[in-house]
């Protein structure tokens, strides 16, 4: 049986922003964009904290000069949306920053916009 690989649609800044990580976090992150694109989860995906349900994902991964984080979503239309990758500046605690999250929220409405256009 083919498997049906869903589109990869990157949200603002979030393609240039990872292709600025370390090799090592890239491959990590295009890996586990992959395994959404054919419906499967990474190992190290997990639920974002703060969006309801497990719609939308967070990939963390460390490198020698800190943590990376990729957020993307699958709830919608299909298709896998890249929302935000960066760097984790923080050194205390294991909370994604809230200007972090605020842009998550902001890309998750163009994201959502983008899926109700495809939709009709």
């Amino acid at each position: 049986m083919k498997e049906t690989i869903r589109p990869l649609v990157w949200i603002g800044s979030s393609r240039k922003d990872l292709r600025a990580m370390p090799e090592e976090v890239q491959a990590t992150f295009v890996y586990a964009l992959f395994l959404a694109q054919i419906g499967k989860k990474h190992e190290q995906a997990k639920p974002l904290k703060g969006f309801g349900s497990a719609g939308v994902l967070e990939v963390v991964e460390t490198a020698n000069d800190g943590a990376y984080r990729a957020v993307y979503t699958v709830r919608l239309s299909n298709t896998v949306y890249v929302l935000h990758c960066f760097q984790k500046k923080s050194t205390h605690g294991i909370a994604t920053p809230k200007p972090d999250l605020d842009l998550i929220r902001e890309r998750l409405k163009t994201a959502e916009a983008l899926a109700g256009k495809e939709g009709k």
